[in-house]
């Protein structure tokens, strides 16, 4: 029996397993605010899911998802002032 095998080396950079740069922490530390608010409007969701949403999840699925926009916009107008440099 003949074992098949790739003959070339790996063609991705074996940087997979490496820690996240100083530039892309400081990207993340920068959208927090946006990941925060997404998770909060996922969280309002999840607990909809096997049951028909009461009035006052209905409200606090609004306000999660009012919440990711004024946060998306404030990164958004905090981007045109200067944000952090992603290498």
């Amino acid at each position: 029996m003949k074992h098949i095998a790739a003959v070339q080396t790996l063609v991705t950079a074996p940087d997979f397993d490496r820690e996240p740069t100083a530039a892309e922490l400081d990207a993340i530390e920068w959208e927090m605010p946006v990941i925060t608010a997404e998770l909060e409007l996922l969280d309002a969701q999840i607990t909809t899911l096997d049951r028909a949403p009461s009035p006052l999840d209905v409200r606090r699925i609004r306000r999660a998802r009012r919440r990711v926009l004024v946060a998306r916009r404030e990164l958004t107008n905090r981007g045109v002032t200067g944000s952090p440099e992603v290498a």
